[in-house]
């Protein structure tokens, strides 16, 4: 068989394999089968790089980081929803319609659960995907093509057969999954970084990432309920959700059609007492006119079609009693308060504590030991105490008094002016020390396998480290006694340690825990300064000259490189051999300064070239702009090509920027 035949074989069989597992959760092979598919389609890729095309299975891995967002004018506004929040107000919606109708004609009703996430367009041309953009402004949004094309229940290309020209949009909402979400939250929380609200604002800043590498390890997933096909000549919203289900999309399983508002009330009856059993996030039902003709008769405001409307669930709420309130200390030294409570059932889980978030809201709230408060779950997820019940305070209940101190070590708080949070500013807190370790060692920084919470425990409370650099001079002998840790065990921890020594600059970067450096900062900083030394002596100026760095995150740097205790810290790491320093090939960082853009098929991955460039000193953005020094062009390069030659920017081939390197 011809490698092109294969080729388009293998593709048609795992989109087909993809859409039984993401779409329709009916596998007809095994994980490993399919694995063997991918596999092979990679290689002949990979060995026949002009046959790689957009819409391959293999591109939902993430594409190159990109500069920003372009903007994406959408052919018609996406409106917002008009709410009903009882059966009275849903009943004079149904009224409304009607008025607008001919008289004696009768609407019919399509019920969708409303999906509490982010409102996305797709467009796909000859069947393949070719643009994805957020909501925005409902007029404007922004083009997250590349981060759409990591949803795995996104088709790339539509079953079927489809005209070379012809062309569809499908709208709908982008989320994440509870369990995602609750995963995703447990690892920040881990790392100290401020959580997530609620799964949509989760899924929101995934897809708004720069890296799709990123936003390709969050599990997103997404249902789509909106059809635009002239030439198909749907007549009805239900035939258009069973048309994108024919087509590839995953829809939301639950709706239903029905012929009058009064047949619908069950349904939202059902749903409201359901809704904690699904593994996704619903706020309520969105009803809409069933027939397109009447849609259209009856329009749209400037802010709302007159043919849909969102009847919203009311939160679960539930009254509890606050046994105690405790104050945890974060690794960035944040002293949280927290209520410990009476559990109480809600939404699905059994609630007994909620944060109070820091000393503004505690009093604001005036939240005391033993009083009643009402609670609720913050997006049906996060638990937090709403108000306080004052008529059934007891007498004996005293305002909350803030500690001036540490509660783990001592130490005098601060609290730093124009900041909500309180600190606590010794280094060797113990508290302070467990987390920032634990961070040290997470999956997305040093990933040292093996050294749990409960190590870090013990190893902090038995003093046989005082700081994440004292885990490289870690001996056998000193995990003997410690619980859970049998000799082979101990073996495995020191055997992590060592491979860790080697992580690339930006893993140590994000390791060290600086405030407000995150995955991504550290990347953009590694690859600026490209060594330790480097950023350590950087001045505010010279930091808020790099692309994507903002003043407070500069003074952060500068501020915790100024630390003797982070000098300390640095100078044993460099004593136990950890890599300092970004890997450069060629003298003397042949590319510095110098911003690229790589387009079409080349003879190796694109993350492969973008790894050279910028080990030589260079920058890879996603799009053509004045400032691109070259456009790398391989085979097939597109609408990049034509827009370095608008702005005049020079183009090479993949061989001239091997001789450049």
């Amino acid at each position: 068989m011809k490698p092109e035949d294969e080729i388009e074989k293998l593709r048609r069989e795992i989109e087909r394999h993809n859409r039984k597992y993401y779409v329709e959760n009916d596998p007809e092979i095994s994980d490993r089968e399919y694995d063997l598919l991918f596999r092979r389609l990679v290689e002949l890729e990979r060995e026949h790089p002009r046959l790689l095309t957009p819409d391959s299975p293999t591109r939902k891995v993430g594409g190159e980081p990109l500069d920003a967002f372009t903007q994406v004018r959408h052919a018609s506004p996406m409106l917002s929803l008009d709410n009903a929040f009882n059966d009275d107000e849903l009943r004079e919606f149904d009224a409304r319609v009607h008025r607008g109708l001919e008289p004696g004609e009768r609407a019919a009703y399509v019920a969708e659960l409303k999906i509490d996430g982010v409102s996305v367009s797709l467009l796909y041309r000859g069947g393949a995907l070719v643009r994805g953009a957020t909501r925005g402004n409902g007029t404007v949004g922004d083009d997250i093509t590349a981060n759409i094309r990591t949803i795995r229940s996104v088709p790339l290309r539509l079953a079927g057969n489809w005209a070379r020209d012809s062309e569809i949009e499908v709208r709908g909402e982008v989320f994440l999954p509870i369990a995602a979400f609750e995963a995703i939250n447990g690892e920040r929380d881990k790392n100290d970084e401020p959580l997530f609200a609620n799964p949509r604002n989760a899924a929101a800043g995934s897809l708004k990432l720069l890296d799709p590498a990123i936003t390709a390890a969050r599990p997103l997933d997404a249902f789509l309920y909106y059809l635009r096909a002239p030439h198909m000549k749907l007549p009805s919203h239900s035939e258009c959700l069973t048309k994108l289900r024919e087509i590839g999309f995953k829809t939301e399983p639950h709706w239903r059609r029905f012929d009058s508002i009064e047949r619908l009330f069950p349904f939202l009856r059902e749903w409201e007492n359901r809704k904690e059993s699904l593994p996704y996030d619903t706020d309520g039902v969105v009803v809409k006119v069933d027939s397109l003709r009447q849609q259209d008769a009856l329009g749209t405001t400037t802010h709302h079609p007159r043919f849909a409307v969102a009847y919203k669930f009311q939160p679960e709420q539930a009254e509890t009693i606050v046994e105690n309130i405790v104050v945890q200390v974060g690794r960035t030294g944040a002293l949280t308060p927290v209520a410990v409570l009476r559990p109480v059932h809600l939404s699905g889980t059994t609630v007994s504590r909620a944060t109070l978030h820091n000393q503004d809201e505690i009093r604001r709230r005036d939240v005391r030991v033993g009083d009643t408060v009402i609670v609720q779950k913050a997006g049906e997820i996060i638990p937090q105490v709403l108000s306080v019940v004052t008529g059934k305070r007891p007498a004996s209940a005293k305002p909350f008094v803030f500690p001036e101190k540490c509660p783990v070590c001592g130490a005098r708080a601060e609290r730093r002016e124009g900041e909500a949070v309180t600190r606590c500013p010794n280094p060797w807190c113990r508290a302070k020390l467990k987390e920032s370790i634990r961070h040290f060692a997470s999956r997305g920084a040093m990933d040292v396998e093996h050294l749990g919470p409960a190590l870090v425990s013990q190893l902090v409370d038995l003093e046989l480290v005082g700081d994440y650099a004292d885990l490289y001079f870690l001996e056998l002998d000193n995990f003997a006694g410690l619980e859970r840790m049998a000799d082979k065990s101990a073996r495995n921890v020191l055997a992590a340690l060592e491979k860790s020594r080697t992580m690339p600059l930006d893993r140590l970067i994000f390791a060290l825990g600086i405030p407000l450096v995150g995955a991504r900062a550290a990347q953009i900083l590694a690859a600026a300064f490209r060594s330790l030394d480097s950023l350590a002596a950087a001045p505010p100026e010279a930091l808020v000259q790099i692309h994507e760095i903002g003043p407070r995150l500069a003074e952060s740097v500068v501020g915790f490189f100024r630390q003797k205790h982070t000098a300390d810290v640095i100078a044993k790491l460099r004593k136990a051999g950890v890599n300092m320093k970004m890997e450069s090939k060629g003298a003397g960082a042949p590319l510095a300064g110098r911003t690229f853009v790589v387009t079409g098929a080349l003879s190796r991955p694109r993350e492969d070239v973008k790894r050279a460039i910028e080990s030589a000193g260079g920058r890879v953005a996603s799009s053509v702009t004045k400032k691109t020094d070259y456009l790398v062009a391989g085979d097939s390069p597109g609408s990049k090509l034509a827009r370095a030659r608008e702005l005049g920017v020079p183009t090479i081939s993949e061989d001239e920027l091997n001789r450049m390197l």
